[in-house]
């Protein structure tokens, strides 16, 4: 899927794609990431991808690794930008909210009865301070609800706004 990336610098557009991708070619810890997608991968039914700017293919810019659980509901295992985008010099500006809102899309197409559009997720940090913010940073920038103790859902409507924004 085309989605296009602001370019931190200049705001000018890059067009970049998500793109579903086997363990090969997925980042790790050893690449300076914080989580080791090609182990987390592996796991049965999650479905891996990686976000590429057109210009420069060979660069990871995010990655997300997207599962069904008990195949009914919609969850969003992990994502996470290239550490070349984090960060007052980071690259692009807009490279999470294209993830996360491609794993919305994904919960629609895959979610099923009442979980159809509803995506869930966990945020888990070391630090509970650095959790809040986080989760903080969540509700304000894409519209998640906090769901008992470290589970957020994105609803329907709130994914159907996120589709909208970065990948339209």
């Amino acid at each position: 899927m085309k989605v296009k990336l602001i370019k931190w610098t200049d705001k000018k557009v890059a067009v970049a794609r998500i793109i579903k991708t086997g363990n090969n070619l997925l980042p790790s810890v050893v690449d300076g990431w914080r989580f080791n997608f090609k182990k987390h991968a592996k796991k049965a039914a999650f479905e891996s991808y990686i976000l590429i700017c057109e210009a420069t293919p060979e660069t990871i810019e995010g990655a997300l690794i997207f599962k069904m659980k008990e195949e009914v509901e919609p969850y969003m295992a992990y994502v996470e930008i290239a550490p070349h985008n984090k960060g007052k010099n980071r690259k692009f500006e807009n490279a999470a909210g294209c993830l996360i809102a491609f794993a919305c899309r994904l919960s629609f197409i895959y979610g099923k009865e009442y979980y159809k559009g509803w995506l869930a997720f966990d945020v888990m940090e070391r630090n509970k301070e650095d959790e809040v913010k986080l989760m903080a940073l969540y509700c304000k920038k894409y519209g998640a609800l906090k769901f008992g103790e470290t589970t957020m859902v994105i609803s329907p409507e709130a994914g159907e706004a996120l589709i909208a924004k970065y990948l339209n």
